[in-house]
């Protein structure tokens, strides 16, 4: 019983509380990108705040990437022009549908991180 740390050493519950509620607003679909982009900035904030701020900003610039090659294909195109509009609204989709997956998964108390797309995001926002 006397190997224990002290109770200072554990997290608060209110603590915890606030760093769920911090985490399900970054990976808010398009509205999240910016609390992560400030997080990030201002480098404050628990290792997993600033894993999933990094998450919700990759997530967030390669759907705009995607989304405005897609619409501008589609507008300089006349043939492919229908296709790429379904493609970029699948894509818009897929974006949401997964940034409310990882919500659902925050707030089950699960892993948050996306096979491939986490290592990719740590890779290229770790000196942030």
């Amino acid at each position: 019983m006397h190997n224990l740390p002290p109770m200072e050493n554990y997290p608060h519950p209110q603590d915890t509380a606030t760093s769920n509620k911090l985490l399900l607003l970054y990976l808010i679909p398009v509205f999240g990108f910016f609390p992560s982009l400030w997080t990030l900035y201002r480098r404050q904030g628990s290792r997993e705040q600033l894993a999933v701020s990094r998450l919700s900003i990759t997530l967030g610039f390669t759907w705009m990437l995607g989304y405005f090659l897609l619409s501008s294909g589609a507008a300089t195109s006349d043939f492919l022009a229908i296709r790429l509009l379904i493609l970029n609204s699948f894509f818009t989709s897929g974006y949401f549908l997964v940034s409310i997956w990882l919500i659902f998964r925050v707030i089950q108390g699960k892993s948050y991180r996306l096979p491939g797309f986490s290592n990719f995001a740590e890779r290229i926002l770790r000196k942030y």
